[in-house]
């Protein structure tokens, strides 16, 4: 499960976005999350990531 923020975060000329994930723990089974700012494109394909 993840999902994208609503905001995007702008510096200089650069468009940005942060994106948040749900990560299981392999140890415990308790989910945290993950988080990550970085360009619109490359948004799909960390989440995809495992």
């Amino acid at each position: 499960m993840a999902k994208k923020t609503v905001a995007s975060l702008q510096t200089s000329s650069k468009r940005l976005t942060k994106a948040i994930k749900m990560v299981r723990s392999p140890k415990t089974g308790a989910y945290t999350f993950a988080e990550s700012v970085m360009a619109p494109e490359l948004v799909d394909e960390w989440l995809s990531k495992k």
